[in-house]
């Protein structure tokens, strides 16, 4: 059995999505200072890094990030890579790289090369989903959706369809997944948002790790 963790460390450097709260990490409490304890105080938005979209993030009314079912979150999982000269991941895609009966998806892209500086600058020229993809998979059934970038949509587009697609039928939404080292195949996946209970529900950043089967 093999693990690998694909959460991408948090730091001040730390790319954020544009308009997003950037990364503070403070030392509050120091023992070089003389206090009785080491302790760190951590400031950033709910997007960071590797993170959960729910719902709520996009939907009004749409269920909160404590609302998520464990169910989804926790299960097998297929890895499905994208070649390296694709930047819209499209139906087409999905029809015929996705098997019949996948609940849970992530996507491996160009994108995870970019965690080979993950401190760089932010990088708008990422492979995304796209709506008619979203919707794809919407009706074959997936419940769970990543990719290795911060977001699974176009930048900077005239209107969300990707997120709205996918969160308006209750599929979950993790990004920022780094896949460096994990061939395509079947994993069993472990994703465990912050439980944040306050704020609009939208997301949380998560540990996320994906395990062999042997």
């Amino acid at each position: 059995m093999t693990f690998y963790d694909v959460s991408v460390p948090i730091s001040t450097l730390l790319p954020t999505y544009p308009g997003d709260p950037g990364v503070e990490i403070k030392q509050w409490l120091a023992l070089d200072r003389g206090d009785p304890a080491n302790v760190t105080a951590i400031d950033f938005g709910a997007h960071t890094g590797t993170h959960v979209d729910a719902p709520a993030h996009f939907i009004p009314g749409g269920a909160k990030l404590a609302a998520l079912d464990l169910e989804t979150l926790i299960g097998e999982v297929q890895v499905i890579e994208i070649s390296d000269d694709v930047l819209e991941i499209t139906d087409t895609h999905i029809k015929h790289q996705v098997p019949r009966g996948t609940e849970r998806v992530l996507f491996k892209t160009r994108n995870s090369a970019f965690w080979n500086n993950p401190e760089g600058q932010f990088r708008a020229d990422y492979t995304y989903i796209s709506p008619p993809a979203a919707r794809c998979l919407v009706a074959g059934g997936v419940r769970l959706v990543g990719i290795d970038y911060l977001s699974v949509e176009q930048f900077q587009p005239p209107r969300y369809e990707t997120h709205e697609e996918l969160l308006s039928a209750g599929v979950i939404i993790i990004e920022g997944l780094d896949l460096r080292a994990v061939a395509a195949g079947i994993y069993e996946l472990i994703c465990l948002p912050l439980k944040i209970a306050g704020g609009a529900g939208d997301g949380a950043p998560a540990r996320v790790v994906l395990r062999t089967a042997n």
